[in-house]
C-alpha cells in the first residue's frame, strides 16, 4: 500500500469506528424509549393515534382512561383508553405532555387510573465524554494529514506552519560534467574565467602573494549565450562541487523565507568548500532596494540584505566563489556591485561569425552533413545568433532531415530552418490573384531598393510563402557582424524597408496602398528617430537628445527619466519627417525608373513562389547595373 494511503488510513478508520458505535448507543437509547410498551400485551403492537393534551384530559374526567406510561421526564406518553363507540375497545393513543406536572399526577390518582413514569435511558458516561471530544478529535486529525500531504510537496501549503525552517531547493552536483572545451564562442569570457579556476584548484598561488581572487563574478548577456553553461564548466575545470539555484526561488511569500534560504545555501557551501555557488537571474532578488511600492520591509529586500551579509562574511581564502548571471545589470543594486561581492563583470554576448562557427563544431558532432554543406556557410547565414539559437537550429534542420526521409542535412533544411526560426511556420501560399500579385509587387520592391543602394545589405531571399504573420518575406545577409553602422548604411536600411510602400504607390496608386507595410513604416520611424535624437545625425547637431525612455519608481511617485522641452520636441519631429520623406522621395524615383525589371521579376516570383539572392540580381542585372556592394568576407578557420 502506498505511504500516503497508509496514513490515510491510521486516521480515518479508527475516527469512523468511533462514530459508528456513538451513532448507534445514542440511536439505540432512544429507540428504546419509543418502544419500550411492546413488552407485556400483544394488543400493545397496534398503531399509536396522536391526540392533544385537552382531548386527553377530557378522556381523564370521562373515566376513558385505563394507562398511562409517562416517557421523556413528562414530555410525552402512551395512554390506553377504552372506545365506547366501538364495543369498548381498548386504543393506544399517543400525547405530547407539557411536562410532568404535579396538578396532572393528582388528577390520575383522583381518577383511579394507573400510571407508570419511566426515566430516560441515558448513554454511559464514557461514551458522553467521547461524544464531546469527537468533533476536536477529528479537527486535529484533519489538520496534522493536511499538514503531512502538504510537507511533501515543494512549496506546498503546509511550509506555511514552518516557514522558518523552510530550506532552499538548490541542486548539488559533485561534478558537472562539462569542461571549457564544450563551451565554445565565448573565449573573451573564458579567460577572464580561468584565473577563478586556478584559484579553486591552487589557492596558494594567488595567497602567497598577498592577492585576493574576486569573491563573486556577474555574468551579464543576452539569453541564451551560455551563462549557467559557463559556470557549470568553471566547476568542472576546477573539479569542485556546484550549487545551483534560481533567484527567483529564494522569494515566497512569507517574510523571513528567503533569507533562511540564503542561510541555508551558505551554510552548505561551507560545509562543502571549496565549492561554486551559481545564481541564475539574480535580478529577480537583487533589484535596487527602496523602488518598489512596499519600500524596505518586503520579503524580497530582506533577502537580498541576508545575502549581502553572507558574501561579505567570508574569510579571505574559504574557497567559495560565486557566480551570477542576468540579463538585466542595470536594475541590480549597487551593494552588489561593490568590491568585496561580484566585484566582476563578465560579458557574455552574442558571437561573432567565428564564435558560431566554433558553436557549430560542437552542436554537429553528432549531426550527418552533405558534404558540399559547410559549417562556415551556416555561420555566415546566422548573423545574430546565440549558442542556443544555432543548437534550435541544427536540431530543426535534422527534424525536417528525417521528415523528408534524408540521410543527411543538407542546405534546403538549413535555410528551411533558419526561416522557420526567424519568420515562423511556413504557412499556405495564395492562389494566384490580385493578393498575390500585390505582395509579389511589394517583396519585389524591398528586394529591388536593397539591391540597387550601395550601402545596403545584399539580397538573400524572396518569397511570397507566407509564414508567420507575413504574407511575403524578403531576406538580406549582412557580410560580417555590424556593431558599428554608418549614416549611409541607416538610410539605405530605411530606403529598403520603404521599397515595398513605394512599388505599391507606383504600380496601384497611392489610394490602393495597403496595410502590409505597417511593420515597415514603424521601423522606419524608430530608425530615423535615432538618428536625430540618440546618434547625433541630423541638423539638430551631435547631441544625444534622449535617453532610454523607461519609467522608474522614486519612492511612491513615478518619474519619467525624459525631460525634452516642447521647442526641441517640434523639432525632432521635423527632422524625422524630413528624412523619411527625403528617403521615400529617392525610393519612388528608383522604383519608377526600374519598372520595366520591377514587371519581370514579379512575373517569375509568382510563377516560383521563392527567388534567391543570386538568381534575382542575375535577372536585375539585365535592365540596370547593379551597384558594386563593398562587402568585408572575413577569414575564418577550417571548419573540417
Amino acid at each position: 500500500m502506498d505511504k500516503k494511503w497508509k496514513v490515510v488510513a491510521l486516521w480515518v478508520l479508527p475516527i469512523t469506528i468511533v462514530i459508528l458505535i456513538t451513532w448507534q448507543i445514542l440511536g439505540s437509547s432512544t429507540n428504546t424509549q419509543v418502544n419500550q410498551t411492546n413488552t407485556s400485551n400483544p394488543s400493545r403492537n397496534a398503531p399509536v393515534a396522536k391526540i392533544s393534551y385537552g382531548r386527553f384530559l377530557d378522556y381523564v374526567k370521562a373515566g376513558r382512561v385505563t394507562s398511562v406510561d409517562i416517557y421523556e421526564g413528562g414530555r410525552n406518553a402512551i395512554v390506553e383508553s377504552v372506545d365506547p363507540e366501538i364495543d369498548n375497545r381498548i386504543q393506544r393513543l399517543r400525547v405530547d405532555l407539557p411536562g410532568l406536572a404535579p396538578e396532572l399526577v393528582s388528577s390520575l390518582k383522583d381518577e383511579g387510573i394507573s400510571f407508570d413514569i419511566h426515566p430516560p435511558k441515558t448513554a454511559p458516561a464514557g461514551v458522553g465524554i467521547l461524544g464531546n471530544l469527537l468533533f476536536p478529535i477529528i479537527l486535529i486529525g484533519g489538520l496534522i494529514l493536511l499538514s503531512r500531504r502538504s510537507n511533501s510537496m515543494p512549496g506546498g501549503p503546509g511550509q506555511a506552519m514552518q516557514f522558518g525552517k523552510t530550506k532552499a531547493r538548490f541542486a548539488m552536483e559533485a561534478e558537472t560534467g562539462v569542461k571549457f572545451d564544450d563551451v565554445a564562442g565565448v573565449n573573451e569570457a573564458k579567460q577572464d574565467l580561468e584565473e577563478v579556476v586556478t584559484f579553486l584548484k591552487q589557492p596558494e598561488r594567488f595567497t602567497s602573494v598577498g592577492a585576493q581572487i574576486p569573491r563573486g563574478v556577474l555574468l551579464v548577456g543576452p539569453p541564451g549565450t551560455g551563462k549557467t553553461l559557463l559556470a557549470k564548466a568553471i566547476a568542472g575545470e576546477a573539479g569542485v562541487p556546484f550549487f545551483s539555484l534560481s533567484g527567483s526561488e529564494f522569494v515566497e511569500m512569507f517574510v523571513g523565507v528567503g533569507a533562511s534560504r540564503v542561510r541555508d545555501l551558505f551554510k552548505r557551501a561551507k560545509e562543502n568548500s571549496p565549492c561554486l555557488i551559481f545564481i541564475d537571474e539574480i535580478d529577480a532578488v537583487g533589484r535596487q532596494r527602496g523602488a518598489g511600492i512596499g519600500g524596505g520591509n518586503d520579503e524580497r529586500e530582506q533577502t537580498l540584505n541576508q545575502l549581502l551579509t553572507e558574501m561579505d562574511g567570508f574569510e579571505g581564502n574559504s574557497g567559495i566563489i560565486i557566480i551570477a548571471a542576468t540579463n538585466r545589470p542595470d536594475v541590480l543594486d549597487s551593494a552588489l556591485m561593490r568590491p568585496g561581492r561580484f566585484d566582476r563583470q563578465v560579458t557574455v554576448d552574442a558571437p561573432d561569425i567565428s564564435g558560431r562557427l566554433s558553436i557549430l563544431k560542437v552542436h554537429s558532432r553528432n549531426k550527418k552533413l552533405e558534404k558540399d554543406l559547410t559549417l562556415e556557410s551556416i555561420a555566415r547565414r546566422t548573423p545574430g545568433f546565440t549558442g542556443a539559437d544555432l543548437a534550435n537550429l541544427l536540431n530543426e534542420a535534422a527534424i525536417l532531415t528525417a521528415r523528408r526521409r534524408k540521410n543527411q542535412i543538407g542546405l534546403s533544411e538549413i535555410d528551411d530552418a533558419v526561416d522557420r526560426i526567424i519568420a515562423g511556420m511556413e504557412g499556405t501560399p495564395l492562389v494566384d490573384g490580385r493578393s498575390k500579385r500585390l505582395i509579389a509587387y511589394h517583396e519585389v520592391g524591398h528586394a529591388l531598393i536593397g539591391s540597387l543602394v550601395k550601402d545596403h545589405d545584399p539580397v538573400q531571399k524572396v518569397t511570397v510563402i507566407p509564414r508567420g504573420q507575413a504574407q511575403g518575406l524578403t531576406w538580406f545577409s549582412p557580410d560580417d557582424d555590424q556593431s558599428l553602422i554608418s549614416r549611409a548604411q541607416l538610410k539605405a536600411r530605411i530606403m529598403g524597408a520603404l521599397g515595398g510602400r513605394a512599388a505599391e504607390d507606383i504600380i496601384f496608386g497611392r489610394e490602393e496602398v495597403t496595410t502590409g507595410a505597417g511593420g515597415d513604416v514603424q521601423m522606419v520611424a524608430s530608425m530615423a528617430r535615432q538618428m536625430v535624437t540618440r546618434f547625433g545625425m541630423s541638423s539638430l547637431g551631435p547631441v544625444s537628445l534622449e535617453g532610454d525612455s523607461q519609467e522608474v519608481f522614486v519612492g511612491r511617485s513615478l518619474m519619467n527619466t525624459s525631460d525634452i522641452s516642447d521647442g526641441i520636441s517640434k523639432q525632432i519631429d521635423e527632422q524625422v519627417r524630413s528624412i523619411v520623406k527625403k528617403c521615400y522621395q529617392e525610393t519612388l524615383e528608383l522604383v519608377e525608373k526600374n519598372r520595366s525589371a520591377m514587371d519581370k521579376l514579379v512575373e517569375i516570383l509568382i510563377e516560383k513562389e521563392t527567388m534567391d539572392g543570386d538568381e534575382f540580381c542575375k535577372i536585375l542585372s539585365q535592365y540596370t547595373t547593379i551597384p558594386e556592394k563593398d562587402r568585408f568576407i572575413p577569414v575564418l578557420p577550417d571548419a573540417k
